[in-house]
């Protein structure tokens, strides 16, 4: 039986309704995708229309595989903090001249990055979180983003040219109906996916979170897809955090002066406390002005952030 974080057993059912839908949505992929290989498909090959299995048979290929990939991959997962971290801290992060007070977690114990929200169906705080995807039974973050773009443009390449074959085809409106009912909803769920893309806006963000303010990520249409497509992801937190996290010893001497980050303007940090006071001061630098989300840096960068999460307890 599956575990959740605090380590409680989960119930099956909730457990395994997501699974079975995800489920689902591959074999649903696959039957429909048999129905058409079985008989529109062999009847073109028949009659010696060859272009039809050679552009459809790699987009299935494509389709499946990113479909399989999207439901295991990391959406980017941010490790639990430690019990020593103080909830009353209000770290602040600048994002191109734009200060961001960073959340508070409760479940995972940390305060949460920018555009960092926790998903109550899978317990976990994701990184440049997007929505939770119950086709996939995964969450859409910063690290599966382009994969989760690339399955929707492959799955409606792949549903127009079905629809296509099939129209070609007397006789095969069982498979052109399902075809056409997919290619609609996948068509407008593209258009919004590349808008939002165009924009840097999240879905879970809400339609008006940007309206009457600049958003801060958003670095231009050209920009905001070169980086979709082409920034690197870096390290993978559950993989590289958690071996930077190590416990403060009772002869730990704190540094007198922090030397951190700040944004346009900003003050110089007053001196850390002791052990056992309460900080009051705002503490800032997770990552500079301008700079990519957490997830793309480098691990240099990483422990660097953990030491300042470190020193402000």
């Amino acid at each position: 039986m599956p575990l959740s974080r605090a380590g409680q057993p989960q119930g099956l059912l909730p457990w395994m309704l997501p699974s079975l839908c995800a489920a689902l949505s591959a074999v649903m992929l696959l039957i429909l995708s048999g129905l058409f290989f079985a008989f529109p498909c062999r009847w073109l090959v028949q009659n010696g229309e060859w272009v039809y299995p050679v552009i459809l048979g790699p987009l299935f290929v494509l389709t499946f595989c990113c479909l399989i990939a999207l439901n295991g991959s990391d959406p980017g997962t941010l490790h639990q903090g430690s019990n020593e971290l103080d909830p009353m801290m209000m770290p602040v992060v600048w994002v191109n001249h734009r200060a961001f007070h960073l959340q508070w977690c409760p479940k995972c114990r940390f305060h949460r990055p920018p555009r960092t929200h926790h998903c109550p169906r899978c317990n976990i705080c994701v990184e440049d979180f997007d929505h939770h995807s119950r086709w996939v039974n995964n969450c859409v973050g910063h690290r599966n983003y382009r994969l989760y773009l690339l399955l929707v443009l492959s799955l409606c390449l792949y549903t127009l040219a079905v629809l296509v074959a099939c129209v070609t085809v007397l006789g095969s409106i069982g498979v052109a109906v399902p075809a056409a009912g997919f290619l609609v909803p996948l068509f407008v769920l593209l258009l919004i996916k590349a808008w939002s893309v165009s924009k840097a806006e999240r879905s879970h963000e809400g339609k008006y979170q940007y309206l009457y303010v600049k958003n801060p990520f958003d670095l231009g249409c050209a920009r905001n897809w070169c980086f979709t497509i082409f920034a690197p992801r870096g390290p993978k937190y559950m993989a590289e955090a958690v071996g930077l996290q190590r416990a403060v010893g009772p002869d730990w001497v704190p540094m007198q002066t922090l030397h951190c980050s700040t944004g346009p303007s900003g003050p110089s940090l007053p001196a850390v406390p002791g052990p056992g006071a309460r900080p009051h001061a705002q503490t800032q630098g997770l990552y500079t002005p301008g700079r990519a989300p957490p997830g793309s840096r480098d691990p240099a960068d990483l422990q660097e952030a953990t030491l300042n999460l470190e020193l402000s307890v």
